[in-house]
């Protein structure tokens, strides 16, 4: 009886060990937070994003500097029901990489160009034998209203042109009465005095 139990004191450690050992291999996936960086695939476009800022329903890159008119939020999704993840600065340039859905714009950074170079034979058999990925992953920061910004050759003409006009002064209308036929007496507008001529 003390043999077998032997036996079971050492079934149980032999257990125990190779519990151990199989949990120390097993690694637990890294905790997402929301700067974690994640990529995500819309329209054929490859994005790259925060975890906070949720990537698009549509893309249709548009990759060009705009201005911002005003200090507006920059929303971690195409709406107003998401959080602010920055602010325009009225004037500054940005660089819209797409636009999404709700009518509203993409900010970010665009692609980097794909290296340039001839292939392997061994690569360019790979890539056929491969379906196309996308060549290159733009950085998406956030999203903006239509109206937030505006093309940075069209900027200054806008300002411009939401500038209010100034009204020209009218100088108010002189009262004047004849006297004796050939003169006029006309009242000063500002004290009130008459005047003849």
């Amino acid at each position: 009886m003390e043999h077998n139990m032997k036996k079971m004191v050492k079934l149980r450690i032999a257990l125990g060990l190779m519990f151990v050992f199989s949990v120390a291999g097993c690694k637990t996936p890294p905790k997402m937070t929301d700067d974690t960086l994640v990529t995500s695939t819309v329209d054929g476009v490859a994005i790259s994003h925060r975890y906070a800022v949720k990537p698009p329903a549509q893309f249709s890159p548009v990759n060009e500097t705009y201005r911002a008119l005003y200090p507006g939020s920059v929303m971690s999704q195409p709406g107003y029901g998401g959080k602010v993840v920055d602010t325009l600065k009225t004037g500054e340039s940005y660089t819209v990489i797409g636009q999404v859905e709700n009518n509203w714009l993409a900010l970010g950074e665009p692609a980097q160009a794909a290296a340039e170079g001839k292939p392997d034979n061994a690569t360019a058999a790979v890539k056929d034998a491969q379906p196309a990925a996308p060549q290159a992953t733009v950085q998406l920061t956030g999203y903006v209203p239509f109206r937030a910004v505006v093309k940075s050759e069209l900027y200054d003409q806008t300002v411009k042109a939401d500038q209010p006009k100034r009204r020209v002064r009218s100088s108010k209308k002189k009262t004047c009465v004849a006297v004796n036929g050939d003169s006029t007496a006309c009242q000063n507008s500002s004290n009130g005095t008459w005047i003849i001529n």
